[in-house]
């Protein structure tokens, strides 16, 4: 254990501790940073209440920043407990789930503590979704509140309203929060980008606008007791059923994780950091490591809607002085590939956490020359709230693992066959993680709960190495495993070499169907802007570094590879493609 004041330095308040059973010692225990306890104690503070004790220390500190408006902690918290009586008036109870479908907005923030404030459980609903996923998802949930964005009302959900369950509907806008004069000249801007982003909303019984409930309810919301083990957030994933599914993640999964990244991190200043969130909070990445983290420390939030919007990224990280970027390597490369970037300061980022998927070296290096900062990559999922393992921020840094276990966390290789087998250092197994994080289970999936957690371990699919400080490294994940006549290939693997070559800016390969040797391996491949290569010569690099079996048979160049909103290789549809 820390001294007793490295303890008291992430409490939050004066309520008392909950200490979680303490962990045996670990080999990855020795590799921590200074000041980095193997096990916390946790305050039994709810997820809304991080953002009131934050506005009642920190009041006029800032807590967002977006498109030049600027809101102090105090604001935010006004305008969460006005929404918040709103949701109560419009008969939002304790326990049941309010939806919400936005970009990454002010109003993302306001709803999401609002709702748990009130004791509601939230829904992040991606707005990328079509009608037939956000009827899944809110049927699935039984959402009784749904809070989206004008332009996505007008799309896609007054269509479908009549197959939806919410009984009220609240609807946001972009200007609402933009400062004078932006706020009247946006909305001649947004409705002409394609697809418009701005629409105006006609009356209708249970449509409410989000700025008039701000504008006319007082901020005197019921406050329950909130439970620490019960249902904060359903945070929908994919499965292996094909069938999207709510982790349940509890008010103490929640805060646990946000006490165990603050501990991990601890250079890093309450009241004076400034974070990027580019990554959209819809996302367990964005809401833990992006928001709630953010509120916990008091650090001012930078929003941004558009990841792939390189060119206001560049300029707010310099405008606003951003020094902490929690991101995926994509984003990192496309920074980094930001024509002109070595003419902006961006020298004031200090911390990068990286995730999603592996970071190429040459990415990483290029990133922290321009910055000066350090980029730590780890692992997570939905399931794990999501941060489970991370590299040290100051100590140890081993480029390509995934770091350490965090505080009070345990993980293990296992046999890919049964699952039970512990594997030696160095062999290649499924990752099981255990910890005061992961989830309580999937929302009305009794039999997927049953098959993914056992005797309290999450199987998390991953297939991964373990070293012997305790590093862990991913391999792949056993659904993309590639089996070419008989030989295992890894995606990521592939990928890492080809990505290598300074022409090559991206690299996604799969295996596709073949005669003789079952699978066979393919790679998705975009060029550097100007640059050509052709496939004899990538073949030729492939072989430098892969085994003749992993080196890609087919080869396909792309202007793109398809990614998810939070800048992740969608390799199921290059899959389709093939």
């Amino acid at each position: 254990m820390p001294p007793s004041d490295s303890v008291a330095s992430i409490r939050l308040g004066e309520e008392p501790l909950r200490e979680e059973p303490r962990l045996e010692h670990c080999i990855w225990h020795d590799h921590y940073d200074p000041g980095v306890a193997p096990s916390l104690d946790y305050p039994d503070v709810p997820v809304g209440e991080l953002l009131s004790r934050t506005a009642r220390e920190l009041p006029e500190a800032t807590a967002i920043l977006f498109m030049g408006r600027r809101m102090s902690y105090r604001e935010l918290q006004a305008d969460v407990d006005s929404l918040a009586t709103a949701m109560a008036r419009l008969g939002v109870e304790p326990g049941q789930r309010v939806a919400i479908h936005l970009p990454t907005l002010p109003q993302t923030v306001i709803a999401y503590y609002a709702a748990l404030t009130i004791g509601a459980q939230v829904v992040l609903t991606n707005p990328l979704y079509t009608a037939r996923e956000i009827e899944h998802q809110w049927e699935d949930s039984e959402c009784v509140l749904a809070v989206t964005a004008d332009f996505l009302w007008d799309r896609v959900v007054r269509p479908a309203r009549s197959q939806l369950c919410p009984k009220n509907y609240i609807t946001a806008s972009i200007p609402e929060y933009l400062r004078f004069p932006l706020n009247f000249l946006a909305p001649f801007k947004l409705k002409r980008q394609d697809p418009p982003l701005y629409a105006k909303v006609r009356p209708e019984a249970g449509v409410h606008s989000f700025s008039d409930l701000i504008a006319r309810t007082p901020a005197d919301p019921p406050r329950p007791k909130v439970a620490m083990d019960s249902l904060a957030v359903l945070q929908y994933t994919g499965g292996t059923t094909g069938v999207s599914k709510g982790a349940m993640l509890t008010h103490r999964n929640l805060t646990v994780n946000v006490e165990q990244i603050q501990a991990w991190f601890p250079e890093l200043e309450r009241g004076h950091e400034v974070t990027l969130i580019c990554l959209p909070l819809f996302h367990v990445f964005g809401m833990t490591v992006g928001m709630n983290w953010s509120v916990r420390s008091g650090s001012a939030m930078v929003l941004m809607p558009n990841p792939r919007d390189f060119k206001l990224l560049v300029s707010s990280i310099a405008k606003y002085r951003v020094t902490v970027f929690p991101g995926v390597p994509a984003l990192f490369n496309g920074l980094n590939n930001f024509p002109g970037i070595e003419k902006h300061d961006v020298s004031s980022v200090k911390a990068c956490f990286s995730g999603s998927a592996p970071i190429p070296d040459d990415v990483l290096g290029r990133f922290e020359a321009l910055t000066g900062a350090r980029i730590v990559e780890g692992f997570g999922m939905s399931e794990t709230s999501p941060v489970a393992t991370c590299n040290p921020l100051c100590g140890t840094r081993k480029i390509g693992s995934v770091g350490l276990p965090v505080s009070d966390t345990r993980v293990k290789v296992v046999d890919v066959d049964e699952g039970t087998r512990e594997l030696p250092f160095g062999e290649e197994g499924e990752l099981l993680v255990h910890g005061p994080q992961v989830m309580g289970g999937y929302w009305n999936r009794p039999e997927e709960t049953a098959l993914t957690l056992k005797d309290g371990w999450l199987y998390t699919g991953d297939l991964a190495t373990m070293d012997a400080d305790g590093y862990v490294r991913i391999v792949g994940r056993k659904k993309d495993m590639i089996s070419a006549a008989g030989f295992k290939v890894y995606p990521d693997e592939v990928d890492g070499v080809l990505m290598a070559h300074p022409d090559i800016l991206e690299s996604a390969t799969i295996g596709v169907p073949d005669e003789r040797r079952g699978e066979t391996v393919k790679s998705f491949i975009v060029m550097m802007p100007s640059k050509t290569l052709t496939i004899e010569e990538i073949d030729a690099f492939a072989r430098l570094s892969l085994a003749a079996y992993k080196v890609p048979r087919k080869i396909e160049f792309l202007d793109e590879l398809p990614k998810s909103t939070v800048m992740k290789v969608l390799r199921r549809e290059l899959r389709e493609r093939s």
